[in-house]
C-alpha cells in the first residue's frame, strides 16, 4: 500500500496526513491487489478540496469533494470511493457468474408474464345526489 499526499496552497499538517492515510488504508480490505493512492488536498478561497486517485491492479478510481472543512471533504471522498469499489466488485462478480442485465419486458416475455405491473382497481364513488339545476337570476 503506497499513499502519497500532496498539499496545494496550504501548509502541511501531520493530523490531516494521518487522517487521510488511515481512511484510505481501510479501502485496502475491499481490493484484491495492493493499492497506490495519490491524494491532493488544496484550498481554493473558502472551499477546502480533497481529491483522490486509487489504482489497484486494473482498477482505477477517482473522487473529488469540496466543503468548508478538510476532514469532512476527506470523509466524503472516502464514501464515494467505497461506493465505486462496491459497484465495480458487484459488476465483476455478476459477470463472472454469467448473470446478464436484461430489459424488464424481455425478462417478462420469457416468463410469460406481463411486463407491466397490475394496477389495483380504483374505487369509484357512486353519485347518489342528483345534479343541481342551475338557476338563472331574474333581473327586474
Amino acid at each position: 500500500m503506497n499513499i502519497s499526499i500532496t498539499f496545494r496552497h496550504m501548509t502541511s499538517s501531520e493530523a490531516i496526513k494521518k487522517h487521510a492515510s488511515e481512511k484510505l488504508g481501510k479501502l485496502q480490505k475491499f481490493l484484491r491487489q495492493p493499492m497506490t493512492a495519490k491524494v491532493t488536498l488544496s484550498i481554493d478561497g473558502l472551499k477546502q478540496i480533497a481529491e483522490a486517485r486509487i489504482s489497484s491492479g486494473g482498477e482505477h478510481l477517482e473522487a473529488k469533494e469540496s466543503s468548508e472543512d478538510m476532514y469532512s471533504s476527506i470523509d466524503r471522498i472516502m464514501s464515494k470511493l467505497e461506493r465505486q469499489i462496491r459497484r465495480d466488485k458487484g459488476a465483476a462478480e455478476s459477470k463472472r457468474r454469467g448473470i446478464e442485465k436484461t430489459e424488464p419486458a424481455a425478462a417478462a416475455a420469457a416468463d410469460g408474464t406481463s411486463a407491466r405491473p397490475r394496477k389495483k382497481a380504483a374505487k369509484t364513488k357512486a353519485k347518489t345526489a342528483a345534479p343541481r339545476a342551475k338557476t338563472a337570476k331574474k333581473t327586474h
